[in-house]
């Protein structure tokens, strides 16, 4: 197993985000751990009918179940202000309030390897593998060209999820970790 540290922003889906994570991997895995809250919650109740989605500042309690290439399984505990704890199924549009920090454990080897030595002397400091069509591809490339961040084009190393972003030679994610680390300020130095 290896631990995998995903570290969330403001705003940030989580659902999105530990999809994202999955076909980044492309590899079996499992949330080891969270810390972290939530301005909106979309959680499925059992039985029948649709997603329960409340608003408000609820701290996570726990965050149970599976990742991988194709999809994910989330349950998810939290609580509200009265500390009522509420749980259900983890759905898309459940939206960080300030922070989040999770670990997940990947029980097989990256799908995207990191290029196999850092950039040379006067190469860009970032690489980016992207497919034609990927809204996400444009996303990150249109990120990086408004902030003046010279960079490669790379062929994707591995059959899963585009963009494949690295910098300085480190595979980071997809668009959500290059978006995230540009929320942090640390994009500024790679001009």
């Amino acid at each position: 197993m290896r631990p995998v540290p995903l570290k969330l922003g403001p705003g940030s889906d989580l659902h999105r985000s530990l999809v994202q994570l999955g076909r980044a991997q492309n590899a079996p895995g499992f949330v080891l751990g969270v810390v972290g809250n939530l301005s909106q919650v979309a959680f499925q109740c059992p039985g029948p009918g649709g997603p329960t989605v409340l608003q408000g500042d609820f701290e996570i309690i726990s965050l149970q179940g599976t990742v991988g290439p194709e999809g994910v399984h989330l349950h998810l505990s939290f609580s509200d202000g009265d500390c009522q704890v509420w749980g259900g199924h983890l759905e898309p549009g459940s939206l960080v309030l300030k922070g989040a920090d999770l670990l997940v454990g990947v029980l097989a080897e990256p799908a995207a390897e990191p290029p196999a030595q850092a950039p040379a002397a006067g190469q860009p400091r970032v690489a980016i593998a992207v497919k034609p069509g990927c809204p996400y591809s444009a996303r990150a490339l249109r990120m990086l060209r408004t902030l003046g961040i010279p960079h490669a084009l790379v062929e994707p190393r591995a059959e899963g999820s585009v963009p494949q972003v690295f910098i300085d030679g480190v595979f980071i994610g997809g668009y959500d970790a290059l978006a995230e680390r540009h929320g942090r300020g640390e994009l500024a130095g790679l001009r």
